[in-house]
Parts: C-alpha cells; sequence; structure tokens
C-alpha cells in the first residue's frame, strides 16, 4: 500500500481548536517514523510560541497548543515549515539488547503459531530472535512498545477474542509488528515469552525504558536467568544493557 497519488506530505490538520497534526504518511514505514520523531526532536529543542505538547505516533505527531498564546492558523504555518525540513532528517535512537525467555506460562501462542506457520518452535524463536526492531511508538498503557522489524514470515493477525489478562514483559505477535507489554491488562496479541525488564517504573528518575525510535535486539535466556533477572529488577536494577550500533 502506498500514499494516495493526489495528497501531498507532510500535510497539516487541524485537530479541534487547540491542536494540529502533521502526517508525513498515510503508510505505516521506517522513513515517516523517522520524520516524526524528527519533527519532534526539533519542536521540543526550539518549541514554538504557545506548545504545550506533542504526540508522536507511527506517522504523524499532534502538537497541542494554549489558544491564548497562539492562533491555530499561525501554528499551522510554524509546523508546516519545520515539516517541510524535515523530509530526509535521521535520528538515530539508541540499541538495546533485551533478555528474553522464550515459552512457559507468558508464551499461551507459541506452540499455535509454530502450527500456524508449518514451522517448529525452535525456528519462530530463531526468526524472532535474528531480527532487529524500532520502537515506532510508545502507547495503550504507560511504556508500551510497538516494535517495527517482525521477519515477514512472522505475520500474523491478532486474536479474535482478546485475553483478560497478560502479565508485564510479554513479548507479542500482532499483525506485522511484535511488542512489549508494559502493565499487566487485556491484549489480543499472540504472545510467545517474556523479559524481566521493567519498561515503566515509577520508582526511576525517568520512569520510560524506551521511547520511539530506539532500537531493540533479543537475547535469549534460561529459566533460571529470568529468575535472577526479576529478583534484580525488583530491587530496582534496570537488567537492559545499551550497545554500540
Amino acid at each position: 500500500m502506498h500514499n494516495p497519488p493526489d495528497i501531498n506530505y507532510p500535510r497539516i490538520i487541524r485537530a479541534g481548536d487547540r491542536a494540529v497534526t502533521v502526517e508525513f504518511s498515510s503508510t505505516i514505514d521506517e522513513v515517516s517514523n523517522r520524520q516524526v520523531l524528527a519533527l519532534d526532536t526539533c519542536l521540543s529543542t526550539n518549541p514554538p510560541a504557545g506548545m504545550l505538547e506533542t504526540v508522536p505516533t507511527y506517522r504523524s505527531l499532534t502538537v497541542i497548543y494554549d489558544p491564548q498564546v497562539v492562533r491555530g492558523a499561525a501554528m499551522a504555518t510554524e509546523l508546516g515549515h519545520r515539516a517541510a525540513l524535515q523530509a530526509s532528517s535521521d535520528t538515530g535512537g539508541r540499541l538495546f539488547e533485551f533478555p528474553i525467555l522464550y515459552g512457559g506460562e507468558h508464551a499461551a501462542d507459541l506452540d499455535d503459531l509454530a502450527r500456524m506457520k508449518d514451522l517448529s518452535v525452535e525456528d519462530i524463536i530463531r526468526l524472532h530472535l535474528e531480527a532487529e526492531y524500532r520502537v515506532y511508538m510508545i502507547g495503550f498503557s504507560p511504556g508500551f512498545a510497538y516494535l517495527g522489524g517482525l521477519p515477514e514470515i512472522l505475520h500474523t493477525p491478532r486474536l479474535a477474542v482478546p485475553r483478560q489478562r497478560i502479565e508485564a514483559g510479554a513479548i507479542g505477535i500482532g499483525g506485522q509488528q511484535s511488542s512489549i507489554s508494559s502493565l499487566p491488562g487485556p491484549s489480543g496479541w499472540r504472545f510467545i515469552g517474556r523479559t524481566p525488564a521493567k519498561l515503566f517504573d515509577v520508582r526511576r528518575d525517568l520512569p520510560f525504558l524506551l521511547k520511539a525510535g530506539d532500537r531493540i535486539r533479543f537475547r535469549r535466556i534460561s529459566e533460571d536467568e529470568a529468575n535472577d533477572l526479576d529478583r534484580r529488577v525488583a530491587r530496582g536494577d534496570i537488567i537492559v544493557r545499551e550497545i554500540a550500533a
């Protein structure tokens, strides 16, 4: 699927009386996501008058502003100028290594996924491990990470009926993406394992472990190592490792 030929990007969309959205694409892809994050960085570094908050997504950025400080038309014009400058920008995020335990009680869908794909469980694990993932967006619940880069052979629709509770740290597959759950809650993703790492922790100076634009590689661990890391995380340790690109 490509952008409609009759729409020029980036395009500016008024979103009510105190927000403007900048769209870089109609599809989810790394290029447009990099442009979103580049504009977000630009606005954070040098915010226009009246800007209150930015909300980055896969392919767009919404800017919330104070209408008593700046008119919507002026904000839209300013964002249009800045967005045009991000057409070829690149924001290389941090690269992290995350431990992951495949199988077990947090991998309710691993065996079914292997049957659906006519692959062995070890094949599914190998394919998932080999990829490098990009954090496209943080959302749904605090710290929840949407990951692009899932090998095409593992693309799988979400469950028709969501489960009512999935634990924090669960690693899922949904559509063309993988994910890391940050808090317990309902989910329709298909889960294949878990990480002891805590994506959201109010005890930390920076509660969110990841941000959009970061990249992830997974490292397979044993159940004994996972239990040891669980104990470290409970003490407040950060167990993920930032690695050189």
